[in-house]
């Protein structure tokens, strides 16, 4: 049961997505390949002031008491959410560091998949939690959380900020990561 106060946050998170990345009505095609007449742009609610504190807020608060190194996921619609968290739990005093998957290694430099990590980390052996901004299959989480575990990464959850309820809870549920959706679908529709 949600806290008085995660609960404001929540219906304020909700106006705030209805205002800058929500609409529906007309048939929208999505990244899964699907098509829906609800289409999320979260962008600019994850790049709002108020919107990132507000997401980064809410994920912090439901992670209390899971042992988390690390939160990110893959490139782009993670980074933004990685970045709150890691400041928002920097301010509560429980520091989360953030990460995050491209899609492919670069050819050049170090040639890395995960980004953020200093010279000497890896992610062997440290708990993560994969974000992402909209799910609906849950291939994006999918990917990046198999990346992380070839690199040695416990994942101890996926968290997404809206779940359009379409398999992505049974994806994940298959694959055997605890997934947590911080709204969903239901919360959009009037």
């Amino acid at each position: 049961m949600p806290t008085p106060s995660t609960q404001a946050d929540r219906n304020r998170l909700i106006a705030l997505i209805k205002e800058r990345s929500f609409q529906s009505g007309d048939t929208i095609q999505l990244a899964s390949g699907r098509s829906s007449t609800y289409y999320f742009n979260m962008k600019p609610t994850m790049l709002h002031a108020e919107g990132a504190y507000l997401i980064g807020k809410l994920i912090v608060d439901q992670l209390d008491g899971v042992d988390v190194d690390f939160a990110g996921g893959l490139e782009m619609g993670a980074v933004p959410i990685a970045a709150a968290v890691a400041a928002v739990s920097h301010a509560e005093g429980k520091p989360i560091q953030s990460f995050f998957v491209r899609k492919q290694a670069k050819e050049h430099g170090t040639r890395s998949l995960v980004e953020g990590l200093s010279k000497d980390e890896t992610m062997a052996g440290k708990n993560v939690v994969v974000l992402e901004d909209v799910t609906t299959t849950g291939g994006s989480a999918l990917k990046a959380a198999d990346n992380l575990k070839a690199d040695g990464a416990n994942i101890v959850r996926v968290v997404t900020i809206v779940d359009r309820q379409e398999g992505a809870g049974e994806a994940f549920q298959n694959a055997g990561y605890d997934f947590q959706p911080i709204l969903t679908l239901e919360d959009f529709k009037d």
